[in-house]
């Protein structure tokens, strides 16, 4: 006994600066078994209690299920009967549909038929235009290939240098010719000297011709322009540049020389060059060439220039002309002055004649007016003498019907025949 009392009481642990026994322990353990053993009896009479309310609640859920598939079946039946409805109602429209559907393909077919007629009209119509353009484009084809052709010829004129010559002369001659009346100019006539320039153009007032050169050095412009555009290199370029720069000098030198006649020609003649763009190139690019053209009192005229220059001319002949014929001007400004006095006159004569007149209109009006007045009067008079002859013959026709047939004759002729005197009488 002592021992097993000394068992429960061997010292195991130290907690809290408390010695615990085994006996303490094993107590311990024995309420920590009992407490686990009451937990577990809760815990499942809990779980007993939960499983009771999920078999009842699985019970009133099963019950709400079966009454919901009674409601489902229900309305599922329903459901069928609606569906037959509407399988018997979509046979229906469907049969409807069918049939619009066909009258629409019908009417779309008629209108496609009408569409592709009026279309393959179109088209023909179409074709028949493109045709037409066809033939009208194989026209300007052969009118481009005719052009080609005269441009060929036109470079072939180019480049020989006596065609191109008479190319540069045939373009002068036609301007002067459109500005400047005949006898104002004269092509290719001899100097003094026995040069032949290509146009001379007569000035006014016995002034000098001037002289108009067409001969335009253009194969080291064409030279130039070709190595430029090969690419033949920065010092043939300049080569060419040179030389169209002393052919242009030489060319402006014979001119000096030779067409510069004093007393015979004017101080200035002008260098025609037959295009626009080489005469913008030298003006651009060539200046010293232009000053030096200046200082050798050659003038370089492009067609433009050369157009304008000969309507100046035509406006100096014109003017020259009007101060030739200035005294035939006064001559007939005097006539028409003295045919304006003389006009002037007979207006005057005239505007008296017509004053007379409208005085004797005046008059006439005048007495018309008093005729009319003396007229007024006298049927007033008669009309009053009438009424009161009336008077007494309506008192006494009961007893004499025939007296104032009688007596109104004798009453009335001499009265109106008094006033008739008296109206003459007055009107003298």
């Amino acid at each position: 006994m002592d021992s097993s009392t000394d068992v429960f009481s061997t010292r195991l642990f130290d907690l809290g600066g408390s010695a615990v026994t085994l006996g303490q322990a094993l107590l311990g353990l024995a309420v920590a078994l009992l407490l686990l053993f009451g937990w577990l009896a809760l815990a499942l009479t809990r779980a007993n209690r939960l499983r009771a309310q999920a078999d009842a609640a699985a019970a009133a859920r099963t019950a709400q299920a079966d009454a919901r598939l009674a409601e489902i079946l229900k309305a599922q039946s329903e459901m069928q009967g609606r569906m037959g409805t509407m399988a018997e109602l979509f046979g229906a429209r469907q049969a409807e549909l069918n049939q619009s559907i066909g009258q629409r393909l019908d009417g779309m077919t008629q209108r496609i038929g009408t569409t592709l007629t009026d279309q393959t009209r179109t088209t023909h119509e179409n074709l028949s235009k493109l045709q037409e353009r066809l033939a009208v484009i194989d026209t300007a084809q052969a009118n481009i290939q005719s052009l080609a052709r005269d441009v060929v010829g036109l470079q072939a004129i180019l480049s020989n240098k006596q065609t191109r010559g008479a190319f540069g002369q045939s373009r002068m001659e036609t301007i002067v010719q459109d500005g400047l009346p005949m006898g104002a100019f004269s092509f290719q006539p001899t100097l003094s000297n026995g040069m032949r320039p290509d146009c001379t153009i007569a000035m006014p007032n016995d002034a000098p011709d001037l002289v108009i050169d067409a001969k335009f050095p253009l194969e080291a412009w064409n030279a130039m322009r070709a190595a430029e555009t090969e690419g033949s290199g920065e010092q043939a370029a300049q080569s060419a540049q040179q030389r169209f720069r002393r052919d242009i000098e030489v060319h402006i030198r014979d001119i000096s020389e030779k067409y510069l006649l004093a007393g015979e020609t004017q101080d200035t003649a002008f260098l025609f060059v037959p295009s626009e763009s080489i005469f913008a190139e030298i003006h651009e690019n060539f200046e010293a060439i232009v000053h030096k053209a200046q200082r050798a009192r050659v003038v370089i005229v492009s067609p433009s220039l050369l157009m304008l220059s000969i309507q100046v001319i035509q406006a100096l002949l014109k003017d020259a002309r009007m101060r030739e014929q200035a005294h035939l001007i006064q001559g007939e400004v005097l006539r028409l002055m003295e045919d304006l006095s003389r006009l002037d006159d007979r207006t005057r004569k005239l505007q008296a004649h017509f004053s007379m007149a409208q005085k004797d209109v005046d008059l006439i009006l005048t007495s018309s007016d008093k005729l009319s007045k003396r007229g007024a009067k006298i049927e007033a008079l008669e009309f009053a003498q009438i009424a009161d002859d009336t008077k007494p013959a309506a008192a006494t026709r009961p007893a004499q019907e025939s007296a104032p047939t009688t007596q109104q004759n004798p009453k009335f002729e001499p009265r109106s025949t008094t006033l008739k005197l008296r109206v003459v009488d007055e009107d003298e």
